[in-house]
C-alpha cells in the first residue's frame, strides 16, 4: 500500500513540476504516472552505474556531478516516453531538482504516516 501512494504522490509531484517550469510538459495523469514509474526504474537500475563510473568527475566536482546524473535520468524518461516531454537539457536539470525537492518531502510525509508505534507492554 506504501508503494502505490508513493508511486501516486510522485506522479502528483511530477504534475506539479510541469505546472511550475514550462520546460517540462506532462499530457495527463496517467502519463505522470508511467513516467513516475520510468524514472524510478531508472534510478534504480542506471544511476547507480552512472555514479560508478563517474566518481572521478563526481568527487572533483565536490558531488555536483550528481545532478548532472539526475537531470541525464529526468531527460533519458522524457526522451522514451510519449506523454512526458523536456524541452532540453537545461530544463531536465530543473526540472529534475524541482521533482527531487517533491520526493524529499514525499519521503518525510510517508515516513511520519506510516510511523509503527511500539508495541504496548503490561
Amino acid at each position: 500500500m506504501k508503494i502505490i501512494i508513493r508511486w501516486l504522490l510522485l506522479a502528483a509531484a511530477l504534475l506539479l513540476v510541469a505546472h511550475l517550469y514550462p520546460g517540462v510538459t506532462v499530457s495527463s495523469f496517467g502519463s505522470a504516472m508511467i513516467a513516475a514509474f520510468v524514472i524510478g526504474l531508472f534510478n534504480t537500475l542506471l544511476r547507480p552505474l552512472l555514479v560508478l563510473l563517474t566518481l572521478p568527475v563526481t568527487l572533483l566536482t565536490l558531488g555536483l556531478f550528481l545532478f548532472v546524473i539526475n537531470a541525464a535520468m529526468f531527460y533519458a524518461a522524457a526522451e522514451v516516453l510519449s506523454g512526458f516531454h523536456v524541452g532540453s537539457f537545461g530544463a531536465a536539470l530543473i526540472g529534475s531538482v524541482l521533482y527531487s525537492l517533491c520526493s524529499m518531502v514525499i519521503d518525510v510525509a510517508m515516513e511520519r504516516l506510516f510511523q509503527h508505534s511500539p508495541p504496548q507492554g503490561f
